[in-house]
């Protein structure tokens, strides 16, 4: 058995992980997919930031596990999903590490998806709270 490397986040290869304030949803062929208020957001060194979404907050049915796996240092084995509505575009669209290193452990039993392989991956932004007496602008002055 070859030894797989492990490695740290750290100034070189930075890695965050912050609880994400929006709803966010995904859409395959008309279909929610997913739909949570509980996204992960993580950032890894260059690449764009990904939304981790709790197992409870998708659709498994209309997932479908494939044989394809890939390893990172940072992060562990990955295993992935199909979604077969979306047709030959959402083959291995959605990815999981089913026992993260300790670094990342917070991404355990949550999946992302690969934006090119949906339809949409939509951030609802929470409004902004109301200030007392229901302002939310400016100092309003009686």
């Amino acid at each position: 058995m070859t030894d797989k490397p492990i490695k740290q986040p750290g100034p070189d290869h930075p890695i965050t992980i912050e609880a994400n304030p929006a709803r966010v949803m995904v859409m395959v062929a008309g279909r929610v997919v997913a739909d949570t208020r509980h996204a992960l957001t993580l950032r890894e060194a260059g690449y764009p930031p990904v939304q981790y979404i709790p197992l409870s907050d998708v659709d498994m049915s209309l997932l479908e596990p494939t044989d394809h796996a890939t390893y990172c240092p940072y992060k562990g084995d990955c295993s992935y999903y199909s979604i077969p509505t979306g047709g030959e575009k959402s083959v291995n669209a959605v990815w999981t590490y089913k026992a993260p290193f300790a670094a990342v452990s917070e991404i355990k039993d949550r999946v992302a998806f690969y934006p090119d392989r949906v339809d949409a991956i939509v951030e609802q932004k929470a409004p902004a709270p109301e200030r007392a007496g229901g302002t939310s602008g400016s100092n309003a002055l009686a």
